[in-house]
């Protein structure tokens, strides 16, 4: 095991790596919309999960998300070269590409707050120039004694 300050800082650079030879050394057109956001290693610096997303080529066009994870396959020897002669450690650990799921859940989440925040709206909107429906005050006040309220008309005096 391994001080997990030295794993994150291997991380790091692993996925620093990565992302510079994707951008400027590895000619695969399936990999030019491809963007590294995160970086894991285990604990005995055995294994490195990289996770990335994939932009599409336009703005309003779908990401090619298969084509880019076919490339990262094809690809990971040849980073796994470049992060090996990068780190220095001595044991290279071996490459895992996995598809973030980051950016799709925060987007789910931000139309869910829209959505919620909406419904608030409408129901602001409603309550303006809502009336109550019974009184205003709908708590009785407590019924005072008085002398009449002793004598009941069901209590008669005997001579």
């Amino acid at each position: 095991m391994v001080d997990p300050a030295r794993a994150r800082k291997l991380a790091k650079r692993i996925g620093t790596i990565v992302a510079t030879a994707i951008d400027h050394e590895i000619k695969d057109p399936r990999l030019a919309f491809v963007t590294i956001t995160d970086t894991k290693v285990t604990n005995d610096l055995h294994d490195a999960t990289v996770y990335y997303t994939v932009m599409g080529e336009k703005v309003d066009s779908a990401p090619d998300v298969e084509a880019a994870a076919a490339g990262l396959e094809k690809a990971k020897g040849v980073l796994r070269s470049k992060v090996g002669a990068g780190t220095g450690v001595r044991f290279t650990p071996t490459l895992t590409f996995v598809a973030d799921t980051v950016p799709d859940t925060a987007r789910h989440m931000e139309e869910l707050l829209a959505r919620a925040k909406a419904a608030d709206d409408e129901v602001a909107k409603a309550r303006e120039n809502a009336q109550p429906a019974g009184d205003a005050d709908p708590y009785k006040e407590p019924r005072v004694a008085s002398d009449e309220d002793e004598a009941s008309p069901d209590v008669r005096e005997v001579d």
